[in-house]
């Protein structure tokens, strides 16, 4: 009783109880109603008739023996028709009936008059004096006596012999059929309700058991839930499955990206701990000599241990402060502010920061382009950080007599940025992993590598805010192009 199916059923079979209940009342008020108009319409003319027949009242007396003789023929002539004389007040003057059979002294007018005068529709109903318990169709007709009203003749046309046939007849066989093809229609239309419901609620089912499957397997990716693609959508069932089918899907992608963050996270972790831990140990390692041996030392090996150890020390505030960077970034903790600012002077200030690294390791930085309309609508400091973590990509892994050339170029409303360089370049298969966090590229053995490995992660993570997205190509020993584009500030 707790499916949807069983409810549905019991709701089914009670409303067609109801409606067969109200059908079979309806249609025996229709039967009797109709039954009693054409009762009514073929005997309207019967109290006519008699009345036409003899002068029932004469000078304000009763013809008893005419009344009677009256009454006896017309009830030969239709044995449920009981006859009576009324005055002009509707008292009973005369009757063909036992004394003790009549229950009343005499009729209501009102129908009896609407009846003569045709102002209602038939069935009009009268008093039945041998029956107080319902009203009757009769017929009646005004008693004349020269143009003077001396009462009516009123006749029932289904007086207590026809209530007696009723009565035998209630059980025959005409009902019994009548009752039986209502309970088959009755049972028919249940059969067809449960099975319209059984198509519908099986679908429902279905969903169901695919949700608890779902469910119970824990969000499995592995569990998929077939969709059915309607060209409007389908009915509320369809437009269900199809919806849980998209929150499945929706629930399985949350899971594996919690299983890829999951991952990165670890994978953090390790590398965190692993990078924090190397310069530590070297600072660790250097100042505890100091100390041990302190005494022995020369000037210069002092300042060469303290030198070696500011550098660990700036690596690791590097490394740190790129890590905040880097998780403030992927928590969206930062909105850019964007303003309108000259992207050629930015570069400009920036090239002129590496000026000083780039000419000790025998570089050369060429800017090209930028001398037209260079203005963009962007974060400048965000901007600033992506110019300087690219620059010093290409930096260290240019070698000497290298070249890094910056060109800027306006295409339709908005300006790229290109930063190449003429280093050892990036193998085809890992160029997929340059924007992950911790990578590196392949280097020489004699080249000392003091990156973090966060840099570019940190400019498609800036870039991304911006809605631009950092491109990259790469062909081993000549070189690597990186480009990104910004909205120029009008078009923003």
């Amino acid at each position: 009783m707790n499916t949807l199916f069983a409810k549905l059923s019991l709701a089914l079979l009670a409303i067609v109880l109801l409606v067969g209940s109200a059908f079979f009342l309806i249609e025996r008020y229709s039967n009797k109603n109709y039954y009693e108009e054409i009762t009514q319409r073929l005997n309207a003319p019967i109290a006519m008739y008699v009345t036409g027949e003899r002068q029932l009242i004469k000078q304000g007396e009763v013809d008893e023996a005419s009344l009677m003789q009256l009454a006896q023929q017309a009830m030969v002539i239709n044995p449920t028709v009981e006859v009576y004389l009324l005055d002009k007040q509707g008292r009973i003057l005369g009757h063909a009936f036992p004394p003790e059979s009549i229950q009343a002294d005499s009729v209501d007018l009102a129908p009896v008059r609407k009846l003569i005068d045709g102002e209602a529709e038939m069935p009009i109903r009268g008093t039945d004096p041998r029956n107080l318990d319902r009203d009757k169709v009769f017929s009646a007709f005004p008693v004349m006596d020269g143009e003077q009203l001396q009462g009516y003749l009123y006749a029932i046309l289904g007086g207590k012999k026809y209530d007696e046939l009723a009565q035998d007849i209630r059980g025959s066989y005409v009902q019994r059929i009548s009752f039986g093809a209502l309970l088959a229609i009755i049972l028919a239309a249940f059969l067809v309700g449960l099975l319209v419901f059984s198509l519908m609620t099986r679908r429902l089912s279905k969903l169901t058991l695919n949700v608890t499957r779902f469910t119970e397997s824990n969000f499995d990716p592995e569990m998929t839930i077939a969709i059915t693609p309607t060209a409007q959508g389908g009915d509320e069932i369809q437009q269900l499955r199809q919806a849980f089918g998209h929150m499945a899907a929706k629930i399985r992608e949350q899971f594996e990206r919690l299983k890829e963050t999951d991952r990165l996270r670890r994978e953090l972790v390790t590398n965190v701990s692993h990078d924090l831990r190397t310069p530590l140990a070297s600072m660790h390692g250097y100042v505890e000599t100091m100390l041990l041996k302190n005494s022995t030392l020369s000037s210069e090996e002092r300042h060469r241990y303290l030198e070696i150890t500011r550098k660990h020390t700036s690596r690791l505030g590097q490394l740190i402060g790129d890590l905040f960077d880097l998780s403030r970034l992927e928590a969206h903790s930062i909105d850019p502010v964007s303003e309108a600012f000259s992207l050629a002077e930015l570069l400009q200030d920036v090239t002129q920061d590496f000026e000083l690294e780039a000419s000790t390791k025998g570089v050369k930085i060429t800017v090209v382009g930028g001398r037209g309309y260079s203005t963009v609508y962007a974060d400048i400091s965000l901007i600033q950080r992506v110019l300087e973590n690219l620059l010093r990509n290409a930096l260290k892994y240019t070698p000497r007599g290298g070249e890094i050339r910056i060109q800027l170029q306006h295409f339709d409303n908005r300006l790229q940025v290109e930063v190449a360089d003429t280093g050892c370049g990036i193998p085809a298969a890992d160029i997929e992993h340059v924007f992950d966090r911790y990578y590196h590229g392949e280097q020489s053995p004699d080249q000392e590598h003091e990156s973090t490995g966060l840099g570019l992660a940190i400019v498609s993570k800036i870039l991304d805010l911006h809605g631009s997205r950092i491109k990259v190509e790469s062909i081993v020993n000549q070189g690597t192009r990186f480009e990104f584009n910004l909205p120029v500030a009008q078009a923003a």
